[in-house]
């Protein structure tokens, strides 16, 4: 890790500069992964591939006490990916404000499952598999109550939701078929009093967005998620499901329902070394027309992996197996990946 000593770095905080800050620094940090994927029967072409990514993040301390932080990620070739500014009150919670890749809202939800290295879709092939996102698919803002009693509650706030990210003293468009976007969710980490459940954790989300006009999607978007991890000892299990409605009620060769669920479990070896097995189900409904020539398993596409996961020091091997059955909602298409990676981190 680089560390950079910034005086009066609360400047790049917009109105945070007019306070004074007791201190502030800026980090960065980063990694590169190297990958040989192989697709089974399918032509893989180049295998191998290569990404890199760099992080910034600046903080700071109020003299009252507050601290704040900004992150700006860049993802490979330098490219912007993502930034938040962060207000952290101490006892009056969190303040986020996010643009570009964001995991507020019940996007953080979108797979909590265990795993050893990524998430069973996305490890080589994703199948097509629908996701939650509601208000992190856009530049929003993220209120997070303080943790009592092991549970931690979260709203969200997009004011236009799928509109571009907004530099400041800007503005974005007000054009599009979609208005605003609310998000809550909930994380619940109970103490009954036995350590038996002190791993246990609890979660669950839901969204919805504005229709502005009458386009196809004529009716407002809803998205829900809930689920459940558990940690005993060295193994981790979880369970969620999910569900998406898009609003579109009058295009008769749309589907506008999705309902999703997931499975995981992972098992640490040791300090060193891990495996996982997980299962992600995305399946499709609300069809209007007649569905009878599709069939039924064209509707439904499922996703297996098994993974294991190294670490050595600052480097990370990995192996995901991937198989997913009627890829890209196509029945009897059936693919298969394997991937294997080194992580390396400074």
């Amino acid at each position: 890790m680089n560390k950079l000593t910034k005086v009066g770095f609360s400047a790049l905080c917009g109105s945070l500069a007019a306070i004074a800050s007791a201190k502030a620094d800026l980090t960065a940090t980063g990694g590169a992964d190297l990958t040989f994927t192989s697709l089974g029967q399918d032509v893989t072409g180049q295998p191998v591939g290569m990404g890199s990514n760099v992080t910034f993040k600046g903080s700071g301390e109020l003299t009252n006490g507050w601290t704040y932080d900004l992150a700006i990620a860049n993802a490979n070739g330098g490219a912007f990916s993502a930034a938040n500014v962060t207000i952290d009150m101490q006892g009056l919670g969190k303040f986020n404000v996010n643009q570009g890749n964001s995991g507020n809202g019940i996007a953080a939800f979108d797979d909590k499952m265990p795993t050893a290295w990524e998430e069973s879709w996305g490890a080589g092939l994703s199948g097509g598999v629908q996701l939650v996102l509601g208000s992190g698919a856009s530049q929003n803002v993220m209120y997070t109550t303080p943790t009592v009693g092991g549970i931690t509650v979260t709203a969200t706030y997009a004011r236009e939701w799928g509109a571009a990210d907004v530099a400041d003293k800007g503005t974005g468009s007000a054009d599009n078929t979609a208005g605003s976007s609310y998000d809550g969710t909930i994380n619940i980490n109970p103490s009954f009093g036995t350590e038996i459940l002190s791993g246990l954790n609890v979660f669950a989300g839901a969204s919805t967005i504005e229709t502005r006009n009458n386009g196809n999607q004529n009716e407002d978007q809803y998205q829900g998620v809930g689920g459940f991890t558990f940690d005993l000892g060295p193994v981790s299990i979880g369970a969620q499901v999910s569900g998406l409605y898009n609003g579109d009620e009058t295009t008769a060769t749309e589907y506008h329902t999705y309902k999703n669920q997931a499975f995981g479990i992972a098992f640490n070896v040791n300090d060193d070394l891990s495996v996982s097995y997980g299962e992600y189900q995305s399946r499709k409904a609300g069809y209007i027309a007649d569905d009878v020539q599709s069939g039924e398993n064209s509707r439904v596409v499922q996703v297996y992996s098994w993974q294991a996961a190294y670490t050595m020091g600052g480097a990370s091997f990995r192996i995901a197996d991937v198989n997913v059955e009627n890829n890209l909602w196509s029945a009897g298409v059936d693919r298969n990946a394997t991937v294997v990676s080194l992580g390396l981190a400074f």
